[in-house]
C-alpha cells in the first residue's frame, strides 16, 4: 500500500474507530494516523488488522463493538447494506458502545434506504449517522484526494467535516440522511454512461486504423476531455484492465441505482443497458477488470 505523502490541515486529535480496512478503508485509516488522530481498526480478517497496525501504529480491536469504545468518530468502509447493519446495529456492533453524540461516518456505497434506517437508530441512542459515500477509488483514498458526498445532520457533519477532509479533496454536505447515497448513484450513472461512450469511440476509432494515442492526445483537449478520457483512456487502447474500480463493484452499485430509479419512477434505459454489458465483461471472466473493460465487449 503506497500512500502519499500529504500536508494534514490540523485539527484537534480525535479517538477514532475505522471499521473496515479493504481497498478504500485502509489507506483513509493510513492518513487518518499519520494526521494525528488516535486510530483503532478492526477488520473482519483480523490478521489484516494485526498487519495493519504493525505497520502504520494505532491499535486493533477484535469487534467494531470494541474498536467503538470511548471512539469521538467510528468511520465504517465495508460491502453492503447488511454488512453495514452487521458493524452499526449487530450484537458486535459499533453503536453499542460508542458514547451519546459520538458521530457515525458510512463511506459504504448503500441504498438510501440503509442510510436513513441507520440514521433513525443512530438517533434512538443519541448518536449521530452520516452517509458519506466516496468517489475517486483507490488512488483516490492513497492520494487521500477523495471526494465525498454527505448526508445527514449539518451540526454533526460540521464536527466531521475537517477530519475526514484528511483524505478528501473535497467533502459536500448535500442535505438530510440518504443525500449522499443519493449523490452517489447520480455519479454512478454518469461514469458508467461516459465509459460507454469513451469504449465505443476508442473501439470506433482503432477499426478506422487511426494513431489512438495521437487522437487521444488531440480530443482531450477538446469538449470531449473527462478525467475516464486522461486516466483510463491510453491503458483501454493498451487493452489493461488490472487497477481501479472492479465491474463486481460496479454492478453491485449500479444494482442499487436501478433499485432507487424503481423506486422514485425515474427513467433510466441508458444506465440499465450498459449494466447488462457489464454482466457481459463478467460472463467474459472480467468480474476483477476495471470499470474502463467495457471496450472488451466491442473487440
Amino acid at each position: 500500500m503506497n500512500i502519499a505523502d500529504k500536508t494534514y490541515d490540523p485539527t484537534p486529535a480525535r479517538r477514532i474507530a475505522c471499521i473496515g480496512l479493504g481497498t478504500m478503508g485502509a489507506p483513509m485509516a493510513v492518513h487518518l494516523q499519520r494526521a494525528g488522530h488516535h486510530v483503532t481498526v478492526y477488520n473482519r480478517t483480523a490478521a489484516k488488522a494485526t498487519q495493519w497496525v504493525q505497520t502504520h501504529g494505532g491499535q486493533c480491536a477484535s469487534t467494531p463493538r470494541e474498536a467503538a469504545q470511548s471512539a469521538d468518530i467510528a468511520i465504517t468502509c465495508v460491502g453492503n447494506d447488511d454488512d453495514l447493519r452487521e458493524v452499526c446495529t449487530g450484537p458486535q456492533g459499533a453503536f453499542h458502545s460508542l458514547a451519546p453524540g459520538a458521530v457515525i461516518v458510512d463511506h459504504t456505497t448503500t441504498s438510501a434506504e440503509v442510510a436513513r434506517e441507520l440514521a433513525q437508530a443512530a438517533r434512538e441512542q443519541g448518536l449521530h449517522f452520516i452517509d458519506a459515500p466516496v468517489s475517486g477509488g483507490n488512488l483516490g483514498a492513497l492520494n487521500g484526494v477523495l471526494t465525498i458526498m454527505c448526508g445527514g445532520d449539518a451540526d454533526a457533519f460540521a464536527r466531521i467535516e475537517p477530519v475526514i477532509a484528511a483524505y478528501a479533496r473535497a467533502v459536500t454536505h448535500l442535505g438530510d440522511s440518504g443525500a449522499g447515497q443519493l449523490a452517489k448513484m447520480v455519479n454512478q450513472i454518469a461514469v458508467a454512461g461516459l465509459l460507454q461512450g469513451l469504449a465505443e469511440a476508442l473501439a470506433f476509432g482503432q477499426k478506422a486504423g487511426l494513431d489512438m494515442p495521437q487522437v487521444l492526445n488531440v480530443i482531450s483537449q477538446g469538449a470531449a476531455s473527462s478525467w475516464q478520457m486522461v486516466n483510463r483512456g491510453p491503458t483501454m487502447i493498451a487493452d489493461q484492465f488490472d487497477f481501479g474500480f472492479a465491474v463486481d463493484w460496479m454492478r453491485k452499485d449500479l444494482g442499487l441505482v436501478l433499485d432507487e430509479g424503481r423506486r422514485l419512477g425515474a427513467r433510466l434505459p441508458a444506465t440499465a443497458l450498459v449494466d447488462q454489458f457489464y454482466a457481459d465483461v463478467q460472463a467474459m471472466g472480467g468480474s476483477r477488470f476495471d470499470t474502463s473493460s467495457l471496450i472488451k465487449r466491442l473487440r
